[in-house]
């Protein structure tokens, strides 16, 4: 019998490998050429769209990490990236044409997989769905009757998230609004009436990220970019996301004139979320302008904020830990489409899919890397995320666990994050290969 991988990007190529070298058949469905996107230009397989940059290799940077987690489960993309690696610093830098071209030729060529050109409009009973954040509006539609209208977003409104020991707590306090929830739910950084103007001024004026036409999304009332917001008033951001009513400074007992809230991102308080500061800011504006709040002199940004068009699940609602439907034990999502942003990231996704559907196809339970390794937080992330305020996500540290000492400097803490998680992934990478075939 042969498994399905509906998808020939980065998630999709690298499930279906994972799935072959393991002894399986694979067909994979790929529309293009016989239907193209808005993004892709060519009909080759694992086509890079964006940059060519896969970012750092070095270990001590959370994607550097995850690449290095990825090679010890013998990711098929990473080795292709390397063959094909270009100058580019410490960045893995590649020529996307031969990327592609390579990755292509060496999926087309197993012989244990098949590549079909058609557009696929319903989900498999069994299989690995890879489709990418321009999923087909056919199949996004079946997935929606599926699993309901909630279930899948078009377009991501992101907000930056920055590290909690980055944060000047000096300058901030915790407090909910009026008080809900526990009380001090958020973080709460008050400005005065010439930080608020300043601050806004600075977004008037800041530099925009323009998007290619296949990125280009509508803004809606309920989710507009942070400096939209402000050049529609120079107080508009008091009495929207920045308003200071029932947050009084429990130090002083005032009312400040503008506030900026923080939402807890992880049940570790490591990651933490700028409320409604999503924004389409180039990312040194973003450092530039958010650095100026007070307390975030030296923030560490773990996620810079976007809005892009997007296809992506609400992943905490309806896929299981290790990425399988809720109500279909064998049918796998991978790739961009469960909430992970990034080439990395997404195909990390789908050499674990494809490893776990080789498990369940030889009677073995499925298992994801412990949550000390970056590939396992990640999975914890889009996981146990509230529902209510999921959005895509990628690698940083603070989706590690924290160390049992804690470490001050960075870069120590670090080294110390790295070493960990490559034990540990060694040993779930010794795990998975006594079950291959």
């Amino acid at each position: 019998m042969s498994v399905t991988v509906v998808g020939g990007g980065l998630a999709g190529c690298e499930a279906a490998w994972a799935l072959a070298q393991r002894g399986h058949r694979v067909t994979v469905h790929e529309m293009r050429p016989a239907r193209s996107t808005p993004a892709h230009q060519t009909d080759k397989l694992a086509e890079i769209v964006c940059t060519n940059s896969f970012k750092s290799t070095e270990v001590t940077n959370a994607h550097g990490l995850l690449k290095a987690e990825l090679r010890m489960l013998g990711s098929l993309l990473m080795e292709v990236a390397d063959l094909v690696r270009i100058p580019g610093g410490a960045a893995l830098v590649v020529d996307r044409s031969a990327f592609a071209a390579e990755v292509t030729e060496r999926i087309r060529s197993h012989p244990l997989i098949e590549v079909v050109t058609e557009e696929v409009t319903e989900l498999p009973s069994s299989g690995i769905v890879a489709t990418g954040p321009l999923t087909s509006d056919a199949l996004a539609d079946t997935i929606q009757k599926r699993l309901g209208v909630e279930s899948l977003a078009f377009f991501d409104s992101i907000a930056p998230i920055v590290g909690a020991e980055s944060l000047d707590t000096e300058k901030l306090y915790r407090r909910s609004r009026y008080g809900k929830g526990d009380g001090d739910d958020y973080l709460n950084a008050p400005l005065t009436e010439q930080e608020y103007y300043s601050f806004v001024d600075a977004l008037i004026e800041g530099d925009q990220f323009s998007a290619h036409d296949f990125d280009k999304v509508p803004y809606f009332e309920g989710c507009l970019p942070i400096e939209e917001m402000a050049r529609r008033g120079r107080d508009t951001l008091r009495f929207g996301p920045m308003k200071p009513v029932g947050l009084e400074d429990p130090r002083s007992g005032e009312k400040p004139f503008a506030v900026v809230q923080f939402r807890m991102e992880d049940r570790a308080a490591q990651m933490w979320n700028m409320v409604g500061f999503q924004t389409r800011l180039r990312i040194p504006e973003q450092k530039r302008i958010f650095s100026t709040i007070p307390g975030m002199e030296n923030a560490e940004f773990l996620r810079l904020g976007s809005i892009h068009r997007n296809t992506y699940l609400n992943s905490p609602s309806t896929l299981s830990p290790h990425l399988t439907l809720r109500d279909g034990a064998t049918l796998f999502f991978a790739g961009q489409i469960v909430g992970v942003e990034g080439y990395t990231e997404s195909l990390a996704s789908g050499l674990l899919c494809g490893i776990n559907m080789s498990r369940m196809l030889h009677g073995q339970d499925p298992i994801v890397p412990p949550a000390e390794t970056m590939l396992g937080g990640l999975l914890a992330y889009v996981h146990n995320c509230d529902p209510q305020h999921f959005q895509p996500m990628n690698a940083n540290f603070g989706l590690l666990s924290p160390l049992e000492k804690r470490i001050r400097d960075r870069k120590l803490r670090r080294e110390a994050l790295a070493k960990r998680s490559l034990e540990a992934m060694r040993d779930f990478a010794d795990r998975v290969r006594d079950i291959s075939v």
